[in-house]
């Protein structure tokens, strides 16, 4: 008899954009003619820098030759990838990362919600709440959540979010093994300060703990003395591993590539406290169970660095902020509450009593923008809802003229 993994009975039963999905949809079928502009879901709208598409079509085109063609590549991903990423995100910021320290995947997601097979299944897990879901539900499937009870998961370590504290939680009050860190934050837009990453790095180092930290958009901060890496702050190569993509900054979206570092004095501990270093098992892993981004995108990837990619990916990245500062503008008008917007393309919204999908129905229905409801990260995300800048500068103008007649 085959059974099934009962630990996927414990996840909510809609994933949080599914149902946004499901409720667009059933919107759109109703009232055809509706001009629904989306600010909700991450995803880009803008193409692919010209530098990008320059690579691809020669890295296609070296494939189309028996001399130049390309079979299965390096498990890590090409070397002349990883090399510039390690020269570009890292050695310039001051960060000792080397270029065999870092494995090239399709996507920061893929790469967050996997690695946490590497660990026992009783180990203690800490998350932000609000959160980004894909942190939370690959633990519930993997058995280390327990029962939910009021909306939370009883094994979890929640870490509240609130406007009283930014939105940068404070250290738990408890022992606690692996740590899940964003920023700037997915989704509330916080951004934190190198002491208080300190801290984290400390108490990671205290505890023989591990924090996993996804800057997927670090490349939105302006504030230049925010740290774009957690290997900015000493000490952090011993307690923590970090995921990085290029969907938001370059707008692989659709193209599907990203990296992960995992420092090789990166540790875990057997039962009995001797130290297992990470990167072997990481790279054990990855090669039994993906087989490479191919060798165009790779391509594509590596052009981000060249003098022509970075203008491309700086034009874009400042064309999203403006959208941000028009929302953040029109909140102003509108006396909401909120946070981001200042260095990340996501704008946290306090609906002044609105619960996330009352207010998320409202947004749809009267003004026809689709946001997505803070309930949806978490408890702490009651009342909230999140707004993206992945749009175009029309549409963002367009949306906030709806909203400031639909709220004010």
């Amino acid at each position: 008899m085959i059974r099934i993994n009962e630990n996927y009975t414990r996840l909510k039963p809609s994933y949080l954009f599914s149902e946004i999905a499901n409720r667009v949809a059933q919107y759109q079928s109703e009232n055809p003619g509706a001009d629904i502009i989306r600010l909700g879901i991450g995803d880009v709208t803008k193409s692919l820098p010209p530098a990008c598409i320059n690579a691809f079509h020669k890295g296609v085109d070296e494939l189309s030759c028996d001399s130049t063609f390309k079979g299965y590549g390096p498990e890590n991903g090409y070397a002349f990838l990883r090399e510039k990423i390690a020269g570009e995100d890292f050695h310039k910021r001051g960060a000792p990362i080397d270029a065999d320290e870092i494995f090239i995947s399709d996507g920061a997601k893929c790469d967050t919600g996997n690695f946490q097979e590497l660990f026992a299944n009783d180990i203690t897990i800490a998350l932000p709440d609000p959160v980004y879901p894909v942190y939370l539900d690959t633990n519930i499937m993997a058995g280390r959540a327990g029962n939910a009870k009021n909306g939370r998961y009883e094994n979890i370590v929640y870490l509240d979010g609130t406007m009283e504290n930014g939105f940068i939680p404070q250290l738990p009050s408890q022992p606690v093994d692996l740590i899940y860190l964003c920023f700037p934050n997915n989704p509330t837009g916080a951004v934190i300060t190198k002491s208080r990453l300190q801290e984290w790095v400390a108490f990671a180092k205290e505890q023989k703990a591990l924090i996993l930290f996804d800057a997927a958009y670090e490349a939105f901060i302006t504030d230049e003395t925010l740290p774009h890496s957690i290997f900015e702050i000493d000490g952090a190569r011993q307690v923590a591993v970090e995921f990085r993509s290029y969907s938001k900054t370059a707008g692989f979206t659709g193209t599907r590539c990203a990296y992960t570092v995992v420092p090789k004095e990166c540790v875990a501990y057997t039962e009995s406290k001797s130290e297992i270093l990470l990167h072997p098992f990481w790279k054990r892993r990855q090669s039994t169970k993906f087989n490479g981004v191919s060798y165009p995108v790779q391509k594509a990837a590596e052009a981000v660095y060249s003098d022509a990619g970075k203008e491309q990916v700086k034009k874009r990245i400042n064309e999203y902020l403006l959208n941000a500062r028009i929302i953040c503008d029109a909140m102003d008008d509108l006396q909401f509450s909120y946070v981001g917007g200042k260095n990340s393309p996501y704008i946290w919204v306090h609906g002044k009593g609105s619960d996330s999908w009352d207010f998320f129905d409202r947004l749809l229905t009267k003004a026809q923008i689709v946001c997505t409801p803070g309930l949806g990260f978490g408890q702490c995300g009651e009342g909230y809802i999140r707004l993206s800048a992945f749009n175009s500068l029309e549409n963002v103008q367009t949306a906030m003229d709806r909203m400031k007649k639909v709220l004010a």
